[in-house]
């Protein structure tokens, strides 16, 4: 008698568990359809159109007194870097070229003669992409050919910090033209 009641018993929670079953299933029905529904009032963009709203945000937040140095095709890394600047975490080194033009290079506080470079050359494709320029520039050509100069001190060592050449916010370095040695 008592296997008749156990057995009983394990069809009735067997009974539940296919009820409870049942109606997770019917709710899961349910909230898709309410997703259709949502998804029907969504206003779906193409491609160019969401570029259009990213970019019209962008043009509002680079008008920020803060950001307002910055170009209307600003990227992250530029704004990152305005930034930085405006707390202190990194400094603008002046880069002047042969032809009298001046680079604004932004590099944090304890960048290294290599980290300058770097920089010097994300900023020149950076200008180069927005112009419409050469599209390919040989930097291992312009670091043989030319030197990085301040206070008329060479900076060859590229692991050294810029600090250790005195170099502080808003000197200015010089391209310089390698002179060969016979």
């Amino acid at each position: 008698m008592e296997e008749a009641s156990e057995e009983a018993a394990g069809t009735q929670n067997v009974k539940v568990e296919e009820v409870e079953v049942q109606n997770k299933s019917d709710m899961t029905a349910a909230a898709v359809e309410g997703e259709d529904e949502e998804e029907e009032d969504v206003e779906s963009f193409t491609h160019a159109d969401v570029l259009d709203i990213f970019e019209e945000g962008l043009a509002r937040l680079v008008q920020d007194p803060l950001l307002c140095d910055l170009p209307i095709q600003v990227t992250l890394e530029e704004i990152n870097s305005q930034i930085a600047l405006e707390y202190g975490q990194a400094m603008t080194v002046k880069v002047l070229k042969a032809d009298g033009e001046i680079m604004p290079i932004v590099v944090v506080q304890d960048a290294s003669v290599l980290d300058l470079k770097k920089a010097i050359r994300r900023f020149v494709e950076l200008k180069q992409q927005r112009e419409g320029g050469v599209t390919h520039i040989s930097w291992r050509y312009i670091w043989r050919s030319y030197n990085l100069v301040f206070q008329g001190e060479k900076l060859e060592d590229d692991r050294l910090r810029l600090k250790d050449y005195g170099i502080r916010n808003r000197d200015e370095v010089t391209f310089m033209k390698r002179l060969r040695k016979k």
